[in-house]
């Protein structure tokens, strides 16, 4: 009788370690995973931004789906639009360009890491260039001349879009879990 509850207690143990480790730390990284992370890192750094906010992105925009299309037919990872497409290459300099590449990882994460860039650098503040990725830079520069809705013409206090509102605010969860996740300095 010893014997069998020794038995029983070591293999209750065995599968609450196993328990612990699936829920704590594999699921985790099943759910937030660094899928096209050759990509995410190497263009994140070229254009300055910050990898863990690249991959809160794909991970809201088309949870790693290449092929994934919006109701706006925004395409791929960083559900990146046609028209913003044919703008970014033209300034990033992506020889034939067509609007199907928009599918292929490798050029849909480096148009994304360059427009997010560049709305980090035209906004100045994470938020509000997260805002615009999501709602476009001219609803977010209207948003900051209305006084209800930004106080000092920079920052957004309001967001009148709730679609655009909870983005933000989804966009920075996720960040945070991929910084706790996978940040060496945890």
């Amino acid at each position: 009788m010893i014997k069998f509850l020794s038995r029983l207690i070591k293999i209750s143990l065995l599968f609450i370690a196993v328990g612990l480790l699936l829920r704590f730390y594999i699921m985790p990284q099943i759910l937030f995973p660094l899928k096209y992370s050759d990509q995410v890192e190497k263009y994140s750094e070229k254009y300055n931004t910050d990898k863990y906010l690249i991959y809160a992105i794909i991970k809201t925009e088309s949870n790693f789906n290449q092929n994934a299309v919006s109701p706006k037919n925004a395409r791929g990872l960083m559900q990146v639009t046609e028209v913003t497409g044919i703008w970014a290459a033209e300034n990033i300099g992506i020889k034939d360009f067509s609007t199907d590449k928009l599918f292929d990882p490798d050029t849909n994460i480096e148009i994304g890491c360059w427009y997010i860039s560049k709305l980090m650098r035209q906004f100045d503040c994470c938020n509000t260039a997260i805002a615009a990725y999501n709602a476009g830079s001219g609803n977010v520069s209207r948003w900051l001349e209305d006084n209800m809705l930004s106080n000092d013409g920079l920052n957004l206090d309001s967001i009148p879009y709730s679609e655009t509102e909870n983005y933000v605010r989804k966009i920075n969860i996720t960040k945070k879990i991929y910084e706790y996740l996978y940040s060496k300095n945890n």
